[in-house]
């Protein structure tokens, strides 16, 4: 059960992962040896899953941010499990979710320019087995981009 201090430590940490020990620890008004623990058993309890550096996409030269709609053939657990698989294995592919709707996946996909984004979606995508159907929606702004979620 998490309490206000846990509540504390974990926002500080999504707004800065690399804050050091003493200033998590002043943040929650704790030593640090404390802080350290809870930290430790947050990480235990699956709370916090990984620390990363978010890097600038545009900067790496990925000017392109798109999102792609995917529509199976069948919906047959052989062939969900084949597509999870093959798009776990595509580093264009930065997020995949499995959606009710008219599509069965959306994906959001990074490319370099307008042929890379084709590159993938004629010589990456589409020869998945079972892809049935594709659409593409090329992001024109990024209005919000956040991994910081609401801690309540």
């Amino acid at each position: 059960m998490m309490d206000n201090v846990d509540k504390i430590i974990l926002q500080a940490l999504q707004e800065n992962a690399r804050i050091s020990n003493a200033d998590l620890a002043r943040k929650a008004e704790l030593s640090p040896s404390a802080i350290l623990t809870r930290v430790k058993r947050l990480e235990e309890q699956g709370y916090i899953d990984a620390y990363a550096a978010r890097l600038n996409r545009q900067l790496l030269g990925y000017d392109m941010l798109s999102f792609v709609s995917v529509t199976l053939q069948r919906h047959e657990i052989s062939q969900v499990s084949e597509f999870d698989e093959a798009i776990r294995q595509i580093p264009e592919v930065l997020e995949c979710h499995h959606v009710t709707g008219d599509y069965d996946y959306l994906l959001k996909v990074i490319a370099k320019n307008t042929a890379d984004l084709e590159q993938f979606l004629i010589h990456v995508l589409t020869p998945i087995k079972g892809v049935s159907r594709i659409h593409t929606s090329v992001v024109l702004s990024e209005v919000k981009a956040s991994s910081t979620l609401p801690i309540s």
